[in-house]
């Protein structure tokens, strides 16, 4: 089993490779803060992001369906390392039910080592889910990559361009990575 992370800034257009990917016959996982955030806004919680136990609700999402996941290569919006970087981001300690995950995710490998680091696009549009100006993505982009390195992960580059050529890009790169059957 192969699991590699997409990851990046707010708004860098995961979402949309993900897609792409899914269509290609990659099993996708997709990001567990947006289901979070919208679980809590239909329930009429207006801004779930404020509460302590918001990271801990991804972590567990993200580990229910990390557990799920079907296929022998996954691409997973996002890892705790992402909770990881958003705790730090907001100033907040990280909780023991982060803790224990990245534990969990390190000590079994659970994830690829190389993660798939998505740049932004140099514009972030608002959403329900994402309330934030340009600047915010910025400062949250610098935190992500030492997250990742932090733990240990090597950051594959995913410039910005046009979606075909990233997808294409992303494609290529789990394709490289996969061991090579002989051929006789």
């Amino acid at each position: 089993m192969r699991r590699y992370v997409l990851t990046g800034t707010p708004g860098a257009g995961k979402t949309s490779i993900l897609r792409c990917l899914d269509e290609l016959g990659y099993g996708v996982v997709e990001e567990a803060a947006t289901a979070v955030i919208a679980q809590a806004q239909a329930l009429g919680e207006d801004q779930p992001w404020t509460r302590a136990s918001f990271i801990d609700e991804i972590v567990a999402l993200q580990r229910q369906r990390q557990l799920e996941a079907t296929g022998s290569v996954q691409v997973f919006d996002r890892s705790p390392v992402c909770a990881h970087a958003l705790a730090t981001y907001l100033g907040w300690p990280v909780s023991p039910a982060l803790a224990a995950e990245l534990e969990r995710i390190t000590s079994e490998g659970v994830y690829e080592r190389q993660v798939l680091f998505v740049r932004n696009l140099g514009f972030c549009e608002p959403t329900a889910a994402r309330r934030i100006s340009f600047q915010e993505p910025l400062a949250f982009e610098k935190i992500h990559e030492e997250s990742y390195r932090a733990f240990g992960y090597k950051l594959i580059d995913i410039p910005a361009g046009d979606l075909a050529h990233r997808v294409a890009t992303v494609s290529s790169m789990i394709a490289h990575a996969l061991p090579q059957t002989p051929t006789g």
